[in-house]
């Protein structure tokens, strides 16, 4: 993929950069300045002219060092970008580059400014002969005063993030024991923001915490996980890759013991993490931003065209089509997956946990014949991605990547980070590059939410970092009514920062308030609409279909139009909604053919689908939506087709924990 941007730059030199002078980046409505009193910087960022950050403090420690400019005046050097970029496995087919940049250049650091239609952002930048110690960076995010109203995930541990969304005014965000989670969602004065990061290479991911010394108005200082030291899992000896191999002495974690007192010690020539801000009139225009793949690190070098996005029949869930794991996980079991996917056209079976011995990955069970399966599943035109601990690979990426691709895998779903520093970027990215030497896909689970790596690496085809279906396995709540509002808010709130594994596709369902657990048959809370709404809804380029054989073979009229739905599209479109009532787009696939849905929370509403994206001409549009009896028996649904011209209304009434899902081809 290459970029057509095109940079026309002119320097300017300041004499001073005093208390009152600023240095701006603005396109269109958006736009991001820079102060500095003193050797303090500051931002604030402005929405089609409201304030939607208030002036906060930003800087950077090096080797027990503020970054100041020791008096010199800086230069500053602005760019308006142009171009676009085709961006062949994501929500679009190509995305606008346009935008303007300005870096405040103080010769061994400075501080970039970038201001796009989607958002702004900032980002530090060093150049430094020898490697740097990073001991702490400083944003104090400062929200205006007045009405704020913010949706967050919140934790009490980096990397952690499968955690239910909450709601509340601003001033009502208490984080004393835990902190929020990026990315972090408010409107204020009719503008929507949403911070993230961006980029985040050797070095950690960012959380926000509640700075309670700062009483006049709402403000989050940034907290992150250091470097660790020494972690429990570290009784691997690179030089004795056979003992690994045949002890495995790992298990699914490699827990940090012991964490330094700085952030990174890193490469003192480099880029940092963009802080990230997506900007827009109303929360359901976020869908359509791109700001994070935009800023990015562009692809690395070398042939993606093998990379292959598609769906995957999953084991797990369903409890190995509802065997249980010792009578499900056999070859004869994976068989059977394997079939059902080569039948209906789904491109991938998933080996999740179970296949080897003990979370030893060198070696297969006795009852798991997994070289057999995978010329199998090939033979099918079916591949196979194994699951995978990250312990299991973590320095010897290359020699996990080399054997298994030898053994013909496809790729690799890799669980259990849970942490959220330098090192679990530093790995995401390594394992992501040997995996691309050996032409296998990467699904990353158990981990941070995404930061833009698929567009460096684009055989990461997803990330979890979502309170996705797999919790409705143990996960009692209060009466799944906390589900409802988790999967709309997750729409704005999580897929702002990129693809996301929340595992749809069930086909047993209860209504809200009657979810009991059930082991072998798991379902979801909600109706069967709302299931199949998350195949088009929810961006994931490798989209895991939960539910067994035997209950898609009960449903194929459901299954099959799920199984057609595209994991990758040519354009999508907002339709409205908010965090509180009703998640809804409209995507583009890249035979021309649209697909709109959306998700209610927990109250019925009634929603209308504006047809204006079809631009022109007469189309058949299929209908899946819920019907009069869905509240109550969540299988039932109103299946339909319809003749229409583009710009026409649709109207649908979602059920409590309902949803709609319609396909539009040109007649």
């Amino acid at each position: 993929m290459k970029s057509l941007m095109t940079l026309m730059c002119a320097v300017i030199g300041l004499s001073v950069f005093g208390a009152d002078d600023v240095a701006s980046a603005s396109y269109g409505k958006n736009e991001i300045r820079l102060y500095r009193d003193g050797d303090v910087h500051a931002i604030e960022v402005y929405r089609g002219g409201v304030q939607v950050v208030d002036r906060a403090s930003i800087g950077l420690k090096v080797a027990g060092k503020n970054l100041t400019c020791n008096g010199v005046a800086p230069k500053i050097e602005k760019a308006d970008l142009k171009g676009c970029l085709e961006t062949p496995i994501y929500k679009k087919s190509s995305i606008n580059l346009a935008g303007q940049e300005v870096f405040v250049n103080y010769g061994d650091w400075g501080i970039r400014l970038i201001a796009r239609g989607d958002g702004v952002a900032y980002r530090f930048e060093t150049a430094f002969d020898k490697s740097i110690v990073v001991d702490d960076e400083t944003f104090a995010l400062t929200l205006p005063k007045g009405e704020v109203a913010c949706w967050y995930n919140k934790g009490k541990a980096f990397g952690c993030e499968e955690t239910i969304p909450q709601k509340s005014m601003a001033q009502e965000i208490v984080t004393e024991k835990d902190f929020i989670y990026l990315p972090f969602l408010y409107t204020v004065g009719g503008k929507t923001v949403c911070m993230t990061d961006v980029d985040v290479r050797d070095y950690p991911t960012i959380c926000l915490k509640r700075d309670t010394h700062v009483t006049s108005q709402v403000a989050f200082n940034l907290i992150a996980a250091r470097q660790p030291l020494e972690v429990k899992a570290s009784l691997y000896n690179k030089q004795n890759l056979k003992d690994w191999q045949e002890h495995n002495t790992r298990g699914r974690h490699v827990r940090v013991s012991k964490s330094s007192p700085f952030l990174v010690e890193t490469k003192g020539t480099r880029t940092f993490p963009w802080r990230a801000f997506m900007l827009a009139d109303s929360p359901a225009k976020l869908c359509e931003a791109d700001i994070v793949y935009a800023l990015a690190t562009p692809q690395a070098e070398g042939d993606f065209s093998w990379v292959k996005p598609g769906k995957v029949a999953w084991d797990w869930w369903n409890c190995f089509d509802h065997l249980d794991v010792l009578k499900g996980c056999t070859t004869k079991g994976y068989e059977r997956f394997i079939d059902f996917a080569a039948k209906n056209g789904v491109e991938y079976v998933i080996m999740d946990e179970g296949w080897s011995e003990k979370l030893n990955i060198w070696k297969t069970t006795d009852v798991v014949d997994v070289p057999y399966l995978i010329n199998y599943a090939k033979d099918r035109g079916v591949g196979i991605i194994l699951w995978i601990a990250w312990a299991q690979a973590w320095q010897l990426e290359e020699e996990v990547a080399e054997h298994f691709a030898k053994m013909g895998v496809a790729g690799f779903k890799v669980d259990f980070f849970d942490r959220g520093d330098a090192d679990i970027s530093t790995f995401m990215e390594t394992f992501a590059a040997a995996c691309a030497r050996h032409k296998l896909v990467v699904d990353y689970h158990g981990v941070y939410h995404p930061t833009g790596m698929q567009r460096m690496y684009p055989n990461i085809l997803n990330y979890e970092a979502i309170h996705g279906l797999e919790n409705m396995k143990w996960y009692k709540g209060r009466d799944g009514s906390d589900m409802m509002s988790n999967d709309v808010m997750a729409f704005y709130l999580r897929l702002s920062a990129g693809p996301m594994d929340y595992t749809p596709g069930a086909m047993l369902h209860y209504s809200i308030g009657k979810h009991k657990l059930d082991e072998l048959y798991p379902a979801s809370v909600g109706t069967r609409c709302r299931q199949m709404a998350m195949m088009a809804l929810y961006e994931a380029p490798l989209q895991m279909l939960c539910d067994s054989p035997t209950n898609y073979e009960k449903n194929m009229g459901c299954f099959q139009f799920m199984a057609q739905v595209p994991v990758v599209w040519a354009k999508t479109v907002a339709l409205g909604g908010t965090p509180d009532t009703i998640a809804a787009c409209a995507r583009q696939a890249k035979d021309g053919t649209w697909y709109a849905a959306g998700i209610a929370s927990t109250e019925e509403c009634d929603f209308t689908v504006n047809t204006d994206f079809l631009k022109s001409g007469s189309w058949m549009v299929e209908i899946f939506r819920d019907a009069e009896t869905s509240a109550r028996v969540g299988e039932t649904y109103v299946h339909e087709w319809r003749d229409l011209e583009a710009g026409e209304k649709i109207f649908v009434n979602c059920a409590p924990g309902g949803g709609f899902i319609m396909r539009f081809t040109k007649r």
